[in-house]
């Protein structure tokens, strides 16, 4: 005959605080808040205010994580900015290092001590490279082309840029994809479709990402994936956008924000096709950072234009689905 444990498992344990060591599925009593609580998973992603930026802008890059971001660049409300900020999961700090070409529309990726700023627009379109060490930037290797509002992921000391708008030069729409090892850039395979304004797996490796969305004129919902050498288009995303935000990795990528129109939707990429997710950012918005190492489980979206054309300091953070999470039980 089956006991009490075969049939339902352990008893509830009484505890005076949360244990440390908690496998999903835990339930305990805490007998201190007198509350009732179990170890779950979120079922779906979910967006939540963080620290705003000091200085609000759109058209900025980042690079680093959800906890460790910098933000550089970007427009305000005068000339392109030199400005970097740098967030640590709670508030933004103004940093001593700034740019030394002051641009929007470029690109970032890297981390919050070892960044890359690409490309951007002066304007005109500039291939300008800069390197932050974590204190100063300092100058490299230019891109082949020059361009502002590609899609990028990688590292300092490998990365990758591919499409932007390539202005003034015609068509503006580039499909060039480069390469980058620290110190200066290499030309590699086009994409399929040219189109700037795009997002990407910022959170990828330089060998294995994704660009998707963009203008290429009118706005699209194109998705291509990179395997090294050659880019594949795959399947499209649900809601087709520009000035879009993006992260995580080929195979769980985040979608977010975007225009046309101005939108927070957001999508989550399994390696086969994009799902929209039930919850939206908080606050629709486009021209937010472009790059950022985010994760599927773990994005960020800082700055950008919401629908009122003004440019915002707002931060948003987003716990993707799967993420443990310890809850309170009610009853209601």
């Amino acid at each position: 005959m089956s006991d009490y444990y075969g049939l339902y498992g352990q008893k509830v344990q009484y505890l005076a605080s949360d244990p440390t060591d908690v496998q999903i599925g835990q339930v305990w009593y805490n007998s201190t808040s007198a509350t009732l609580k179990v170890r779950s998973a979120t079922t779906a992603g979910t967006w939540a205010a963080g620290g705003n930026m000091n200085t609000a802008r759109s058209n900025l890059a980042g690079a680093g994580t959800q906890t460790a971001a910098l933000g550089f660049g970007g427009y305000a409300t005068g000339p392109a900015g030199t400005m970097t900020e740098a967030y640590n999961g709670t508030s933004w700090t103004t940093v001593p290092g700034t740019l030394g070409t002051g641009r929007y529309n470029l690109n970032g990726f890297g981390t919050q001590t070892a960044a890359v700023a690409a490309g951007g627009n002066l304007p005109p379109s500039t291939g300008s490279t800069e390197k932050y060490n974590g204190t100063t930037w300092t100058a490299s290797g230019s891109l082949n082309t020059n361009r502002f509002s590609g899609g990028a992921f990688g590292t300092q000391t490998a990365g990758l840029l591919a499409n932007g708008d390539v202005y003034p030069s015609s068509p503006r729409a580039g499909t060039q994809t480069e390469s980058f090892n620290g110190t200066s850039w290499t030309s590699l395979n086009p994409t399929n479709t040219g189109r700037p304004s795009v997002g990407a797996s910022n959170g990828a490796s330089q060998t294995a990402g994704l660009i998707f969305g963009g203008n290429p004129p009118g706005t699209s919902a194109a998705t291509e994936s990179w395997n090294g050498t050659s880019w594949t288009t795959v399947n499209s995303l649900n809601t087709a956008r520009r000035q879009l935000q993006g992260g995580g990795t080929q195979t769980a990528a985040l979608a977010a924000g975007g225009q046309s129109p101005i939108t927070g939707a957001t999508e989550l990429w399994n390696g086969t096709s994009w799902t929209t997710n039930p919850n939206s950012m908080g606050s629709a918005r486009y021209s937010a950072n472009r790059g950022s190492g985010n994760t599927q489980t773990a994005g960020i979206v800082f700055g950008g234009n919401p629908p009122a054309l003004t440019v915002t300091s707002a931060t948003e953070e987003f716990t993707g689905p799967g993420v443990a999470e310890t809850k309170t039980v009610t009853v209601t």
